[in-house]
This record gives C-alpha cells, sequence and structure tokens, in this order.
C-alpha cells in the first residue's frame, strides 16, 4: 500500500501529514512555505509512495466556501497537472485549527509553543488526515 498525504493549505504556510504504509496511523510531516510546496511535494513523492492527496475544505458556518478557496483552487489544478496519477479528495476542515491549538493545550505544550503556527498547521492537517480514515 501507498501513503496518504494530506494538506491543510494557506497562504504562508501549508501543514503536511502523512500515513503509515498501511494507512493506519496518521502523523505530523511538516509545515512547509506555500511557495515552495510544489517542489517538497516533487521531493517527497520521489522517495515515498502517495496514493491519495487530501487538501483541506475550509468552509463557512453556512456551508459555503471559505474566502482561501479562490488560493486553494489554483493550487489544486497545479497539483493535478504536475501528479496526474494521484486522485485529489477534499476533506471538511471547519474547526480543526482551534482542535490542533486544544490538543496543543492538552498536551501540556506552554503557551509560547503553542503560538507556533506552523505547527498548528502541522496538526491541522493531521486532524484532517484522521477524521478522513476513521471515515473510511
Amino acid at each position: 500500500m501507498a501513503r496518504i498525504l494530506a494538506l491543510d493549505f494557506g497562504t504562508k504556510r501549508t501543514g503536511i501529514a502523512v500515513t503509515d504504509e498501511l494507512q493506519i496511523i496518521a502523523s505530523g510531516l511538516t509545515t512547509v512555505n506555500t511557495k515552495e510546496l510544489l517542489s517538497f511535494l516533487k521531493d517527497y513523492l520521489s522517495k515515498e509512495q502517495v496514493e491519495l492527496f487530501l487538501i483541506g475544505e475550509p468552509k463557512q458556518m453556512d456551508n459555503t466556501e471559505s474566502e482561501s478557496e479562490k488560493y486553494i483552487k489554483p493550487f489544486i489544478e497545479k497539483l493535478q497537472k504536475e501528479f496526474p496519477k494521484i486522485p485529489i479528495q477534499r476533506v471538511d476542515e471547519r474547526f480543526t485549527s482551534k482542535m490542533a491549538v486544544q490538543t496543543m493545550i492538552d498536551s501540556g505544550l506552554k503557551k509560547k509553543q503553542r503560538q507556533n503556527k506552523a505547527l498548528v498547521d502541522e496538526i491541522s492537517a493531521t486532524l484532517i488526515l484522521q477524521s478522513y480514515l476513521y471515515s473510511k
């Protein structure tokens, strides 16, 4: 089996999480400057097999698209052109940032550590991936 890779896409940073090869465990991988995301993915996919991209889908409370969707859609088009054989699936990402901060609090991280937005993005990507795995 190949891995599943989840992205919490942001205009500045993108959190990345990945499963193990058996697709049982979701783990945070890293946070990457969004401008460098495609080159990071090219490098990662040269070393690891990925069978699915999960991309967070930010929605408003009334289920309409979030403002950030206008940045995500062009990225998805580039991703499809770059990796045409890997399917892309969207996952509702409402509340993942809040849940990520709560996870950090629950794990005992100090306030200064919880202000690390890159870590919040990575944990958010992990939560997106976990929610997908639970739904399978």
